[in-house]
């Protein structure tokens, strides 16, 4: 049964039901296991942190930012600072200096809690441009500090000061009053956007808000109490944040995953029923999958195929309809689910799916399929950050169009504008951004319409997106591209790791792609190919014939002036530490563009030249 308080007593009120019960879950590094957090403890240190805030003197609506990873101590934080009216603030663990020092100063943050090392030391290059920051609070007491810091702190005596002499009436009091004062008006979060085109904004985030998109929510998701969630996206994106505060609206489990790339061992640890993830992960698994088939002995490979293919016909044409299937085709359909299919999901750890909510990009109509196909129930949805995430999912029980983002939660309002721009209002959507009316206004109309930027429409009561309409290039020929269409085409074969996309005002398509190396290099080993660094292999005849022949397949349903006609192999990743990336991993394209200006004027230099030549 759901628990819609407030935020700033939640986890009180599900101790007072569940007491010894695990909440929280984390992986010991030291101990190298999963240790519990029971509903008990996880208050106590909530209100541990609460009193600990009260002694520094933090105010009714203050901010204090969280510069971590997913850890225990993150809840702690956030829901010790709801508890007395204070703002929590998350950063992106990989944040940068400069980017932090940005939100530090907006925010005019005093407070800052760290994680690890990464953490720490980037916080502490910051102290001196950081006007308002005065004091760092460390989580990890193996975190190493500069031997001139005066102003951090460790956790663990942060909160013995909650503590030490006793708590003084005055601070119970005032306690109590803030607790008592408590509305849903108030501000809950500020989540500063990752900027891929311009300086990051903070979407502020009400109680209410949060309130309004529990109860929606929870009207069309199959939660309870029983399911095991693991959190893998970072709390910083507002899809795993208000995901996470559902479930433990719920009293479910969450397994905290600390390291990003550990997901897939900790799936196979906790066993999740429920986890949401970008689309990306999941194209990751269809490619290990499609990988497992290659390598498999013929039998094996048949068998996949054949198991899968059934699965594809039985949701495709039946379930996704929500029509019964033929009794042959759901008998076929019962033994390989309780055979191959279900091999498949216990080798990753999913024997137990309940459902999966998928958002944050476009989901590939072939990943959806094999998803369910494999009797993973994908639940597709669209959401932003302003909209504390969920606008439109996958409802149970209502059909299911293969490339649609479900159908809209109860209450939020929608119309499409100039260029088919999605336009929302609703109690979900932010009252605007941090200290920055002209944006707000530019986003949020007078008649309260909330522009996303996306561009989409409805049919048969289920939304579409087309493409952002800020990312839509135009060609010098007068044609318009997608370019997000066209990379989720190529990142689909595994080979492909990532790419971009070179259009607007070009005379053709061409593409920077980063091929998965491991891949590409046991590939070349295997014909015999030999070179002395990936510079040299990204240049090798051999190997780009063998990316043009698999973008000519992938890119064959596209209209002619969509496809690539050129492209370059890179030898090197788009990271976040030089800039290319943002920290929800989304490519800053005018980062790329600036950085291969070089490679991108000598592709279309060349194809002049040839050009002129035939002539």
């Amino acid at each position: 049964m759901q628990n819609i308080c407030h935020l700033s007593k939640l986890i009180l009120e599900q101790a007072k039901k569940y007491g010894d019960r695990a909440a929280l879950s984390y992986r010991d590094y030291d101990l190298n296991k999963w240790v519990p957090v029971s509903w008990k403890e996880f208050a106590l240190n909530v209100q541990k942190v609460s009193f600990a805030l009260l002694r520094l003197g933090v105010g009714v609506q203050e901010n204090i930012a969280v510069f971590s990873q997913n850890k225990p101590e993150t809840h702690y934080v956030d829901f010790g600072a709801y508890g007395i009216r204070a703002v929590a603030i998350p950063f992106y663990a990989t944040s940068s200096a400069a980017q932090i020092t940005y939100m530090l100063n907006d925010a005019q943050v005093r407070f800052l809690f760290v994680g690890e090392q990464q953490q720490y030391d980037v916080a502490f290059s910051v102290i001196s441009v950081a006007r308002t920051l005065e004091r760092i609070i460390i989580f990890d007491p193996k975190v190493k500090k500069n031997p001139t810091d005066h102003l951090s702190v460790y956790f663990a005596d942060f909160l013995k000061q909650a503590v030490v002499g006793g708590i003084p009436e005055t601070l119970k009091d005032e306690y109590k009053k803030r607790q008592a004062d408590a509305n849903y008006d108030d501000l809950c979060n500020i989540l500063y956007t990752s900027g891929t085109t311009g300086q990051s904004k903070g979407v502020m985030l009400t109680y209410g808000q949060y309130r309004e998109g529990f109860r929606v929510n929870d009207a069309v998701l199959p939660l309870s109490e029983d399911d095991v969630f693991l959190n893998f996206l970072p709390y910083t994106h507002i899809f795993e944040r208000a995901w996470c505060y559902l479930g433990l609206t719920e009293g479910a489990l969450q397994c905290i995953n600390l390291r990003p790339a550990d997901v897939q061992r900790s799936m196979q640890e906790v066993h999740p029923t429920c986890m949401c993830a970008v689309p990306r992960f999941w194209e990751k698994v269809y490619q290990a999958v499609l990988e497992k088939m290659e390598n498999g002995s013929f039998m094996e490979r048949k068998l996949i195929r054949e198991a899968l293919e059934v699965g594809k016909r039985y949701w495709v044409n039946y379930r996704a309809k929500g029509k019964n299937a033929p009794m042959g085709l759901s008998l076929q359909y019962k033994l390989y689910d309780k055979t191959i299919i279900k091999l498949l999901r216990k080798t990753l750890g999913l024997e137990r799916a309940n459902f999966f909510p998928t958002a944050g990009a476009a989901v590939s109509p072939e990943v959806e399929v094999f998803a369910h196909a494999a009797g993973i129930n994908m639940v597709v949805g669209y959401g932003l950050t302003e909209s504390l995430a969920t606008v439109s999912c996958d409802i149970p029980g209502k059909p299911v169009t293969i490339g649609s983002v479900g159908r809209l939660i109860d209450k939020i309002e929608i119309k499409f504008g100039e260029n088919d721009e999605i336009l929302l209002r609703g109690k979900t959507i932010t009252p605007g951004y941090y200290k920055k009316d002209s944006q707000t206004k530019e986003a949020i109309d007078a008649d309260g319409w909330f522009h996303t930027g996306d561009a989409g429409y409805m049919k048969n009561g289920e939304l579409f997106l087309r493409e952002r309409i800020k990312d839509l290039f135009k060609t010098s020929n007068g044609k318009y591209i997608a370019p997000q269409m066209i990379e989720s085409k190529l990142v689909l074969d595994r080979y492909f790791d990532q790419a971009v996309i070179v259009a607007d005002k070009r005379k053709f398509v061409s593409a920077l792609i980063v091929p998965s190396y491991k891949l590409l290099e046991d590939y070349a080993k295997a014909k015999g190919i030999s070179v002395a660094s990936r510079e040299e292999l990204c240049t090798h005849p051999a190997i780009i014939k063998f990316y043009t022949e698999r973008i000519e397949t992938l890119q064959q349903d596209l209209a002619h002036y969509e496809q690539i006609k050129r492209f370059i192999l890179l030898p090197h990743p788009f990271t976040m530490d030089n800039g290319e990336l943002t920290n929800t991993l989304k490519v800053r394209r005018r980062v790329v563009y600036e950085h291969y200006a070089e490679q991108i004027e000598q592709i279309y230099a060349e194809a002049e030249a040839e050009a002129a030549a035939k002539a």
